[in-house]
């Protein structure tokens, strides 16, 4: 942090990240001298279905690369590899590739080393490292990822001609919130709401729908970590002050404290 001493003292800051996410961007924000309240707009389950992920596993081998793109899906998959007796030596053989790097060290954790992590932290920016990478006609490539997640990657690799399978190894509900962080929001005692993709920006809607918490946005700023949520917020009616870059905890800590800076 370049902006001095607690450069975010006073300020109230909501985040709305999973609860077993959300302490990396908490923690960012408190050294910065926040007073964070967290309310998880998510929580992440199984999916209905496991079979698609169980065959990928049990066929690991015939994959050129495996694409994590969350470290969700990073977490999701290997414990789903040890529920079928398989573990980190199954990807010996396949190029491993990691969108952003929370992902990739993620992935470090589990005994991998990404083999690609892109510049830019979105599908689109990878399906371009891809093909410089020769991805193409034949290539197989394996997506473990959340069941609702964008079409972006999986489809433009098809339409370059690799064979995309995609093996959901969760899928997101709608979290609980926190009554106390609600009851903050009501009364106008936050600066600034943060959102990390476009499922927290509509989890939260509905969970402020029908509370006096709904006007927060007059009062509060949004902060997005990246296009694709900061879009998700336009589609949803909301105004987005702050966007990260790079679209990191650490990027969207340091736009909201240029942010302060510059709203004086």
């Amino acid at each position: 942090m370049t902006a001095g001493p607690a450069p975010l003292a006073g300020r109230t800051i909501v985040v709305t990240r999973a609860r077993h996410q959300a302490r990396e961007l908490t923690s960012l924000l408190e050294a910065a001298g926040a007073e964070v309240l967290e309310f998880p707009v998510i929580k992440t389950v199984d999916p209905d279905d496991w079979s698609p992920t169980d065959e990928a596993i049990r066929n690991l081998e015939v994959y050129d690369w495996v694409v994590f793109t969350s470290a969700n899906a990073v977490r999701c998959f290997f414990d789903r590899m040890a529920h079928n007796d398989a573990d980190a030596r199954q990807l010996a053989g396949c190029r491993v590739a990691a969108v952003g790097t929370s992902t990739a060290a993620r992935l470090v954790d589990c005994g991998i080393q990404a083999d690609y992590i892109p510049d830019e932290f979105r599908a689109e920016g990878l399906v371009e490292g891809f093909l410089e990478r020769g991805v193409g006609q034949g290539t197989r490539v394996l997506v473990p990822r959340a069941l609702e997640a964008r079409e972006v990657l999986p489809d433009t690799l098809r339409t370059h001609g690799a064979i995309v399978d995609v093996a959901p190894v969760y899928r997101t509900v709608t979290g609980d919130g926190d009554s106390g962080a609600l009851a903050r929001m009501a009364v106008g005692e936050v600066d600034v709401v943060t959102f990390t993709s476009p499922s927290t920006v509509r989890n939260f809607l509905v969970l402020v729908a029908d509370t006096p918490a709904r006007g927060v946005f007059a009062r509060a700023a949004l902060a997005s970590i990246g296009p694709v949520t900061s879009d998700a917020a336009r589609v949803a009616g909301l105004e987005v002050a702050i966007e990260a870059e790079p679209y990191t905890a650490p990027g969207l800590v340091d736009a909201i404290v240029c942010w302060m800076e510059s709203a004086g």
